[in-house]
């Protein structure tokens, strides 16, 4: 386990939600403020509508911060981004079984939102949650390492 990825599953088990833990992972990339206020929205899979999961999120973002383009007509650097994307996504797809939120909790697909939870040691019991933020993690540290600078 990386320290980045040690740093996000860390991060998840005190207290952020899963884009808040990734990104939080990443303070190179930009402050932990602004990665708390990032990441704010995207828990439990986009405020809990158990859509995509937060650590995918997390880990996307970091990825668009750090090799992203700037120019919205630059369409290679846009195709080039989303061919990472899918990348990136569908490792840890490979890895976890899913993207989706609902899906990696076993939820029902009509699962309704409730409130967040008390974070007690029942609720980390229960969720795979610390170790996908890890995961994250990993898959984005792997794709840095092998792209240290090049952008994509």
């Amino acid at each position: 386990m990386t320290g980045h990825a040690a740093l996000a599953r860390a991060n998840f088990e005190t207290g952020c939600n899963c884009a808040q833990a990734v990104l939080c992972a990443y303070p190179e990339l930009l402050p932990r403020e602004t990665a708390m206020k990032l990441g704010a929205s995207l828990g439990d899979g986009i405020g809990r509508l158990r859509e995509v999961c937060g650590a995918v999120s997390g880990m996307l973002i970091a990825l668009g911060l750090k090799y992203g383009y700037a120019d919205p007509k630059d369409k290679a650097g846009k195709a080039a981004q989303y061919e990472v994307i899918r990348a990136l996504a569908d490792e840890f797809k490979r890895e976890n079984g899913s993207i989706i939120c609902r899906e990696l909790l076993g939820l029902d697909e009509n699962c309704q939102p409730e409130p967040p939870e008390d974070r007690t040691a029942a609720y980390y019991a229960k969720r795979p949650c610390a170790k996908l933020c890890q995961t994250a993690g990993e898959i984005f540290e792997r794709y840095v390492a092998e792209h240290p600078e090049d952008g994509q």
